[in-house]
């Protein structure tokens, strides 16, 4: 997985290649694209230091949180904008080496997730780096370094902040790449499962045996089975089989309440308990119908 960086901004991008086209407010891109493919090209991000007035350029919000990032600079400042060590390793096409600024090769040899930078205010620019850092430790089989994870369950809460759409797209990312039921312990020993699954976490025991636990622990190892053995997997099964209980609770619920049949008292437990899901993962429509 390599991404395409370079010194020259987007507009020097767009002078060389005619088939090319700018994208993003927050982090503005130049997309080069060559047939059916796109070549993304980022420029060297620079350090974010002092009063910087053009919110063009760079803002932040209350929280710390990164709302632009296009201030320019070198490979070295760009090394370190990144989020973890072992992601910041350049490899040049002119000498064909690799760069490492920050001790990237030594990390990922002793296979250590680590963030570059202070980690709260790393994790408050972007709070989607506490699920990439725990996503990578499952997928690789790495350890994250305490100073690392220290942070991220007091502030697993910031997750809250992030549009809900880019929460479902990560929610697959961690859930259903073939190594789920890895990702899904590392998520609760954090704290960060309940930000994303707010509906489920209330079915939790402390002692984690309860049957909402145990399917979503089954489901999970059967997903993770199906993708080692090259098999086709659905979102719509996934997410089914771990709001099952809530939704069995809501109809029984609603139908002991109003009067109405089981069958009507599930198809309004369905829209309530999508609804409930959907403010903080947007489940496309494609999935719930």
């Amino acid at each position: 997985d390599f991404d395409v960086t370079t010194n020259a901004t987007p507009e020097q991008v767009r002078k060389l290649f005619r088939n090319c086209r700018l994208v993003g407010r927050r982090f503005r891109l130049a997309h080069v694209m060559f047939g059916p493919e796109i070549i993304e090209v980022a420029t060297f991000r620079g350090h974010h230091e002092g009063n910087i007035s053009d919110r063009t350029t760079s803002q932040r919000g209350q929280n710390g949180m990164l709302l632009r990032d296009n201030i320019f600079g070198s490979i070295e400042e760009d090394a370190q904008r990144r989020d973890f060590t072992i992601n910041s390793l350049y490899y040049s096409v002119a000498d064909f080496t690799v760069r490492d600024y920050v001790g990237g090769m030594k990390d990922l040899k002793d296979g250590v997730i680590r963030l570059i930078g202070n980690p709260e205010t790393r994790y408050r620019e972007d709070p989607v780096r506490m699920l990439r850092a725990v996503r990578f430790a499952a997928k690789l089989g790495m350890r994250i370094s305490p100073e690392t994870a220290e942070p991220i369950p007091r502030l697993a809460t910031l997750l809250n902040d992030i549009p809900p759409a880019r929460l479902f797209e990560e929610s697959l990312k961690l859930l259903q790449a073939g190594y789920g039921y890895e990702t899904y312990k590392l998520l609760c020993e954090y704290h960060l499962f309940q930000p994303l699954f707010p509906t489920i976490t209330r079915y939790f025991t402390e002692n984690g045996d309860s049957p909402m636990e145990r399917i979503i622990e089954q489901v999970l190892k059967n997903t993770d089975t199906r993708i080692h053995n090259d098999m086709r997997v659905n979102p719509a099964f996934l997410f089914a089989a771990m709001f099952w209980y809530p939704l069995l609770e809501t109809a029984q619920k609603i139908a002991q309440e109003s009067g109405l049949t089981y069958h009507d008292a599930f198809a309004l437990a369905m829209n309530d308990v999508l609804d409930e899901a959907c403010r903080s993962l947007a489940i496309p429509k494609r999935l719930t119908t």
